[in-house]
């Protein structure tokens, strides 16, 4: 039945692009919050790191994307639910578009914000999500603060909201509080880690080994070596000189070359040493080894990172991996995402969020041909009726299927 309370869902006007700005700064106590990494910016690191490394950047990536799912699936009939699903904020922005951040914050920095807001009456309820770069925990515990840019922070110009459940009254008049979730970690008390933790060294190597064959490619696959000069220099702006003459005339596109000047002779034994390196394999050998460690430590799979389709596309381990995937990280990672939504839904806007289910679905479309049609319904989302006669019919009946009788 739906519920009888007139709610205006997340219709509150958004005054600025930027709901952080909308509001008028406030301070707790005291300014000062907990750093986040020892100085205090860890998220820029993170973030760097995750723009760097191939592998690191797609599982990151899908991950969001396996978490936000497909869209939702709830009951129609009520009414102030169907809105809050379209439309969750004062930007229009979807459930699924909140959700898809919040999920891409906390696989990446191990942390996420929400910011709630509503007034006095409850008579809206409206939830944005916060970078959670710019978001820090204050020294009391109890606020969370809000600044552009902690690399230059000032105190005048950042904004402080209380963690939920309490709400502080802003300027504009709305009550506004902000959602913390974290990853635990023991030691770590203020902030979450990612859980990649122990893949950051293999991060870097990955992003290396990409850079040493970047500069392969920009050098031409030149050799590195010496390039011994006969000339006479009388000074070291004369030396420059000899030099960019030699760049020009014996490499294009140089390699790392060392230029060394001696005393010119009769004869010009101007000559290029090349210093040969066979450790090409071995450069090799550390990329792969270094990504499959970047796999591992995010406790994710070789497929659905698109890592051995080289190899042959295999939609059965794919499905299999996505299954394993979905019972040991999606669904945890999902529940613990809409667990604070479903109850500000409840508890503030006065809305049965009891139907509310994310809709999951793998990267491949195959079923298995045993599968009744109300069944492949239901996983794929859409409506069933069990009861149908016509949805009765097994896969098998409907599609053609090659069935090689086996003994």
């Amino acid at each position: 039945m739906e519920n009888n309370r007139t709610k205006s869902v997340a219709a509150v006007a958004d005054r600025s692009p930027q709901p952080l700005f909308a509001l008028s700064p406030r301070a707790v106590s005291s300014d000062k919050f907990w750093r986040w990494g020892d100085d205090n910016m860890m998220p820029a690191v993170l973030s760097l790191m995750s723009r760097r490394s191939t592998t690191h950047r797609r599982i990151i990536n899908d991950k969001a994307d396996y978490i936000a799912g497909k869209g939702f699936s709830y009951d129609e009939t009520l009414r102030p639910l169907a809105a809050m699903v379209a439309r969750v904020n004062g930007r229009g922005e979807s459930l699924r578009t909140l959700l898809h951040r919040l999920a891409f914050d906390k696989a990446l920095m191990g942390n996420a914000f929400m910011e709630v807001v509503t007034d006095r009456e409850r008579s809206f309820l409206a939830l944005y999500h916060q970078d959670a770069s710019r978001c820090r925990v204050a020294r009391d515990s109890q606020h969370i603060i809000m600044h552009h840019d902690w690399g230059a922070f000032r105190a005048g110009e950042a904004v402080t909201l209380p963690l939920y459940p309490a709400f502080e009254e802003q300027g504009d008049g709305s009550l506004r509080a902000m959602v913390h979730y974290k990853d635990y970690e023991p030691m770590f008390s203020h902030y979450g880690v990612p859980k990649y933790i122990a893949g950051m060294g293999v991060s870097a190597i990955a992003y290396k080994t990409d850079r040493w064959n970047i500069s392969r490619l920009d050098n031409s696959f030149q050799l590195s070596g010496v390039m011994m000069l006969d000339a006479s220099a009388e000074s070291e702006a004369e030396a420059e000189r000899i030099v960019r003459m030699a760049e020009k005339r014996f490499a294009g596109n140089p390699g790392q070359v060392m230029f060394v000047i001696r005393e010119g002779a009769e004869d010009d034994n101007s000559r290029f040493i090349p210093i040969e390196s066979g450790n090409e394999g071995d450069w090799n050998s550390l990329h792969d080894q270094a990504t499959s460690d970047i796999v591992i430590a995010h406790s994710w799979f070789r497929s659905l990172s698109g890592l051995d389709y080289s190899s042959g596309f295999s939609a059965e381990r794919i499905l299999h991996e996505y299954e394993v995937a979905l019972n040991t990280v999606i669904l945890a990672e999902q529940e613990e995402l809409m667990e604070p939504v479903r109850i500000l839904m409840r508890e503030v806007g006065g809305i049965d969020p009891s139907s509310l289910e994310i809709i999951n679905r793998p990267p491949t479309r195959s079923k298995p041909i045993y599968m009744k049609v109300w069944e492949a319904r239901k996983a794929d989302g859409l409506d069933y009726d069990p009861d149908d006669e016509r949805q009765q019919a097994f896969l098998s009946e409907i599609t053609k299927y090659n069935v090689t009788k086996i003994g």
